[in-house]
């Protein structure tokens, strides 16, 4: 079996040692999977650009979509680091546990916005009339579908890249539901 290592800030670029500096100073650590993506000269620039893109979405529905997807791809790796900073964004443990099962009961909006990721996710963007339908008359629009594909794919390509390395998981683990 391959493994990855995880480089340290000594093992990586210039470009990506700055990187590393800057993650550090905003998260007081370099996740392991963030730190991985420095084994390229460019994957790590980019992912934090693709990643910290605007968007009209909230923290809270950033993460409810990072769980959703992250579960859907079934990654514990980005479960637990989301599950964290989804309760940092006002969400209770108990509601990162309904998320991940693909529903949000106590938030219509926040809801059909779970639902379509879910849906997205698991069909690849071939979705149901009724779930984009339910996301229009929650109040977004189709602007945010756009949005909500990029969250989605930005997710996916974290997850699949852990099932790729399978670096040590550097948060709280998630529970398994």
């Amino acid at each position: 079996m391959t493994q990855f290592k995880v480089p340290g800030r000594d093992e990586v670029s210039a470009n990506n040692q700055t990187l590393f500096d800057n993650l550090k100073k905003g998260l007081g650590m370099v996740p392991n999977l963030y730190a991985v993506m420095a084994l390229s000269e460019n994957a790590l620039g980019n992912y934090l650009a693709f990643q910290g893109a605007k968007t009209r979405f909230s923290n809270k529905e950033k993460q409810a979509v990072n769980l959703v997807v992250s579960q859907v791809n079934n990654c514990l790796y980005c479960l637990s680091a989301h599950t964290l900073l989804g309760t940092m964004n006002g969400l209770t443990e108990a509601q990162t546990i309904e998320i991940r099962k693909g529903s949000a009961s106590f938030d219509n909006k926040l809801n059909a916005l779970v639902k379509l990721a879910k849906e997205i996710t698991e069909k690849r963007g071939f979705v149901l009339d009724d779930t984009l339908t339910s996301f229009f008359n929650a109040g977004y629009d189709k602007g945010q579908v756009v949005e909500l594909v990029m969250l989605v794919a930005e997710k996916s390509a974290m997850n699949y890249l852990h099932g790729i390395t399978k670096v040590e998981i550097d948060f709280p683990v998630a529970k398994a539901i």
